[in-house]
């Protein structure tokens, strides 16, 4: 198990947990679960750490098909600017390694924000703390399991 599935099960939420073989030479990590698990990619949500201008690491929860909108995350988040963050502290912040980065279970209480799209989904998949392993649940069980706000943050 992982952290995220730890967390979903004492908080006794409602979810299901999807493993695939992970192919370590794949370029998306989300399309690839999408794609193998034979899922509408614009209910596979990818985790994205970014970091303010204060130094504050930040979460965003974007679909597969689309990028994160620097400009709106910062709106949302009410800082100036935001920039993707280094790899290592996004790792060392989440205890999770790339590929497998869960906005649920991590090490540290990060500021999280869901795109609003997710909310037009009956559910969504995120990681589920390590490559090739999905959770899906809905995205209200996730933003109350994450004290996320929901926000235009992806571009299409």
């Amino acid at each position: 198990m992982t952290p995220a599935i730890d967390l979903l099960k004492k908080t006794k939420a409602d979810f299901q947990v999807h493993s695939y073989e992970h192919d370590p030479k794949t370029a998306s990590y989300g399309l690839e679960a999408a794609e193998k698990l034979g899922l509408d990619a614009t209910r596979v949500f990818k985790t994205l750490l970014v970091c303010s201008e204060k130094n504050e690491l930040l979460v965003a929860v974007v679909p597969v098909v689309g990028s994160l909108d620097l400009k709106a995350l910062a709106q949302a988040a009410k800082v100036k600017k935001v920039d993707m963050a280094d790899p290592a502290a996004a790792q060392r912040a989440t205890g999770y390694l790339l590929g497998g980065i869960s906005p649920l279970g991590q090490k540290k209480r990060l500021r999280t924000f869901i795109d609003s799209s997710a909310q037009a989904q009956p559910s969504i998949y995120v990681s589920a703390g390590r490559r090739g392993l999905e959770v899906e649940l809905t995205a209200q069980v996730l933003a109350e399991r994450t004290s996320a706000e929901f926000a235009a943050i992806a571009r299409s």
